[in-house]
């Protein structure tokens, strides 16, 4: 993540650095600053904030006071850093900019955990990530209670529609990811009964419904659990806090939550500055 690291500090640098702490801060003012929440939430990213700190100056020490999936109230104290003044003010906005988002990312994901709560259904993120943040983001996930499905398009083999259009239909897809596979695990999206069916037949052991209804979607795990081989149901498409604790109840093993990762809010997360007397 160290590529990431810089290429966010050299956004804010540009080619002139911070001229506002070098113009108000004196050169030899050392601090200590806290990483406080301003709202409730779940701690994630804390070595983003480490990774920021050791880019910009060596000599910043971070303490954290917290540790990722840590479930906080506005107040708490994620983390403490201690240095010069001036190296201080200049990672506050990257390290900021990273940590509120990933405690977003986990904060979201305990809540989706939560309004799961009472089955066995599991929540799981999906590829839509922020480009070079999925490594971190996807750590969120798991501090916030969730799973991660597959890390790219290299560790797993999920067939969806435009591959079914371009094979040729759900079960020439299926029967081709199946052969082809590797040894990776293979799963299917289908878009309605007719193509589970479909997909089942041609070997599928782990499938993924795509915007299936309710009752859609109950049904489609009562033919998946008529396999004589375990399959693996996952449900996804639009799900929301409202709406996931009726699709976990209809006996689905995970839903695929994009949202956890594409579009979740940051934690309202501050840095509380104190400097030293001299």
């Amino acid at each position: 993540m160290t590529d990431i690291v810089a290429l966010a500090l050299a956004e804010d640098l540009g080619t002139r650095g911070d001229v506002t702490s070098a113009a108000t801060v004196p050169a030899g003012a050392c601090a200590t600053a806290r990483f406080v929440a301003r709202e409730g939430g779940v701690v994630a990213g804390l070595d983003a904030v480490a990774a920021v700190c050791a880019a910009v100056d060596p000599a910043v020490v971070v303490t954290p006071e917290t540790r990722d999936g840590d479930r906080i109230g506005a107040g708490a104290v994620l983390a403490t850093v201690a240095g010069p003044a001036r190296s201080l003010l200049t990672a506050e906005r990257t390290a900021l900019n990273l940590l509120t988002h990933l405690c977003g990312v986990a904060t979201a994901t305990a809540a989706y955990v939560a309004a799961v709560a009472g089955t066995d259904c599991v929540v799981r993120d999906t590829r839509k990530t922020l480009p070079g943040l999925r490594a971190w983001q996807k750590a969120a996930v798991v501090a916030g209670g969730g799973v991660n499905h597959r890390r790219g398009l290299f560790d797993g083999v999920l067939v969806k529609d435009n591959h079914v259009a371009a094979a040729g239909g759900v079960a020439a897809a299926t029967a081709a990811a199946l052969a082809g596979a590797g040894g990776l695990e293979v799963q299917v999206e289908v878009d309605d009964l007719d193509q589970l069916d479909a997909a089942l037949a041609a070997g599928a052991r782990s499938v993924l419904l795509d915007n299936f209804s309710v009752p859609a979607t109950r049904e489609a795990v009562s033919r998946c659990r008529e396999v004589s081989e375990p399959v693996f149901v996952e449900a996804s498409g639009g799900l929301t806090l409202d709406t996931v604790g009726a699709v976990a109840a209809t006996g689905v093993d995970a839903v695929a939550v994009g949202a956890l990762t594409a579009s979740v809010t940051a934690l309202d997360v501050g840095l509380d500055f104190a400097p030293e007397r001299r």
